[in-house]
């Protein structure tokens, strides 16, 4: 068996904390729903939770704009509330990860409204993104549509790469470094297992501001606004406080790059454990384009991190759907390309839902969304909130469960969501939900008997075979049924695998001959 930290294989689940279950009955999840659900997840299967921002926070977005790094907003619960669910995730087995978000307070910080109350060039503004001028200081545009400047009555302009609620810290303050160095501790004191950053690339920007050329425009382009070099001492200063605590402790960046050469920069041995690997992420239904990612990323990365969808993106199983006449095709493909990544070595990180099959929703009426990507784009742009409606626990109604006493929640469900209840699946094992329970059990019972490398097979067609030890792996990408390799037995089909050949958008795993 290896002996390796609890990080490398492990497969963590995203909990968006306003959606995935609510205790207080007022329609907004909560730490006590989670609690409540703890034992759903220890039966899932996963070894690790990441809880989405419930600090402090005006909500400007979802949380990400945070007021207080060192509390519990009270739509979400207590500090109590907090350590009781530390202690319970820790008696079924499961670590706790927290989001911290050090690209950007919210505008209600302390520090931002002392800042707004400090003259130009005072200490109190050095900490946030300032200048002077008559126009903007550069061509920046905020991630979340329009400019990235605004200005203040007294005519000086601060920085949000995204809302005009979330100001740009100043990294290249040294107390900015202190006091995330503090929260860090503040949180691993209270026993969390490790760290999901949020925007880990931004932190710093070009010291001149320089203008974002044209052809550089994007979020994850190298340009001024990304990845500059002093980002990197950052994680070095944070490695060091993680590996001052006991048990493993681990960080995973928000790192969107261009190649996974620059994505393992972040990872070296002396900064962060892990960074998203959102090139699997983006990927199209593909053989050709999920077999050239795995590549360059066991290439460039020792301890890879997959990940198919969270709540920034459309729902996976949508995105595998969109342009198939075949309406079962997103789904099927969605629990084909898990089962291939949980065949990958490194860890896995799967978005609350995808375990029930849940479709991303597209109809939200324009008065329901709260993501300030719909309001900053005048409509243009639906923004996030399709991926973040509530899990549907129970019922054949609104709120399914989520909420007690029939709470409406703060985002409708669908209709359509009575037959993808985790109560209605649970009992059925030809479910999405028996079967996510199914490949996680042999998953665990598998990965410290496997070595940290796969080998290629000839596939025909549009499919992928490869080995990692005994396990074979294949998946069918394409529109005809492929024969299989030989093989001792079949372990695991994501769909109808039990044949010679494996049918379109399935996968299969297998045990070598």
């Amino acid at each position: 068996m290896k002996n390796s930290p609890w990080w490398r294989d492990a497969v963590v689940y995203e909990i968006y904390v306003r959606s995935f279950a609510d205790a207080s009955g007022d329609g907004v999840g909560d730490l006590q729903g989670i609690r409540s659900r703890l034992p759903y997840l220890a039966e899932l299967g996963v070894d690790a939770i990441w809880l989405t921002p419930f600090q402090p926070s005006p909500m400007a977005d979802g949380g990400y704009d945070v007021a207080d790094y060192r509390g519990v907003d009270p739509l979400f619960g207590t500090l109590a509330d907090f350590d009781a669910l530390v202690a319970d995730a820790h008696a079924h087995g499961l670590r706790i990860m927290v989001d911290v978000v050090p690209n950007h307070s919210s505008s209600a910080h302390r520090w931002f409204q002392a800042a707004l109350a400090s003259p130009a060039g005072s200490p109190e503004r050095d900490r946030y993104i300032f200048r002077d001028g008559d126009a903007p200081p550069n061509n920046w545009t905020s991630v979340f549509s329009g400019p990235a400047w605004t200005r203040l009555p007294d005519g000086q302009w601060y920085l949000h790469l995204f809302a005009p609620e979330q100001p740009d810290f100043n990294w290249r303050n040294p107390a900015v470094h202190e006091e995330f160095l503090d929260i860090l501790r503040f949180w691993l004191d209270r026993g969390v297992d490790g760290f999901r950053i949020d925007v880990a690339m931004g932190l710093y920007k070009d010291a001149d501001l320089a203008d974002v050329p044209p052809s550089e425009e994007g979020f994850q382009s190298r340009s001024p606004i990304w990845s500059q070099p002093e980002v990197h001492e950052v994680y070095r200063e944070w490695r060091k406080v993680l590996d001052s605590y006991p048990g493993d402790r681990a960080a995973v960046g928000e790192v969107w790059t261009d190649t996974a050469e620059d994505l393992a920069l972040y990872v070296r041995p002396d900064e962060l454990h892990q960074s998203f690997n959102f090139a699997w992420l983006e990927a199209p239904w593909s053989a050709t384009a999920f077999r050239k990612i795995i590549d360059d990323t066991l290439a460039a990365v020792t301890a890879p991190t997959w990940v198919l969808s969270n709540h920034d993106v459309v729902r996976h199983i949508t995105r595998y759907g969109e342009g198939s006449l075949d309406p079962s095709a997103g789904l099927a493909r969605g629990r084909a390309a898990l089962l291939a990544m949980l065949a990958l070595p490194g860890s896995a990180y799967l978005y609350q839902g995808e375990e029930l099959g849940l479709p991303e929703v597209k109809d939200l009426p324009p008065e329901s969304r709260q993501d300030p990507i719909f309001a900053r784009s005048k409509g243009e742009l639906l923004g996030r909130d399709g991926c973040r409606v509530p899990i549907p626990w129970s019922g054949d109604a609104q709120p399914y469960g989520f909420s007690p006493g029939g709470a409406g929640p703060w985002l409708p469900q669908p209709a359509s969501w009575a037959a993808l209840t985790a109560e209605r699946q649970a009992g059925d094992p030809a479910s999405t939900l028996a079967f996510y329970r199914r490949v996680l059990e042999l998953r665990r019972s598998l990965r410290g008997t496997l070595p940290d490398a796969i080998a290629w097979l000839e596939a025909p067609g549009d499919a992928l075979m490869f080995t990692r030890g005994e396990l074979i792996c294949v998946i069918n990408c394409g529109e005809e049924a492929v024969p299989l390799p030989p093989h001792r037995e079949v372990l695991l089909s994501s769909g109808n695998g039990e044949g010679a050949s494996l049918p379109p958008n399935t996968a299969v795993w297998l045990r070598s001959a």
